[in-house]
């Protein structure tokens, strides 16, 4: 993998964990574990690795991704508590 497209593409994303994670299922559908989604969206590609190609897919504005919402945490031994008076 090019250091300088990882770098690009850690500055598009923002977390690493993210990254990563965006760049390992990318790789498994352009290596044919998922079928349709197996072509590269670029369109120079020659002589260059799946993570590569996901790399400048990310630098590009091709892959897109969306973040799921996080919900609050409650405690359930404080939920259901009641004042003393």
């Amino acid at each position: 993998m090019n250091s300088e497209n990882c770098k690009k593409a850690l500055e598009k994303v923002g977390n690493p964990n993210v990254l990563i994670n965006i760049v390992s299922r990318r790789v498994r559908q352009l290596t044919g574990a998922s079928g349709s989604q197996g072509h590269p969206m670029i369109s120079n590609t020659a002589g260059m690795g799946a993570a590569d190609i996901c790399l400048l897919e990310i630098i590009e504005g091709k892959l897109d991704w969306e973040a799921p919402l996080t919900e609050a945490v409650v405690d359930p031994a404080t939920r259901n508590k009641r004042r003393k008076a």
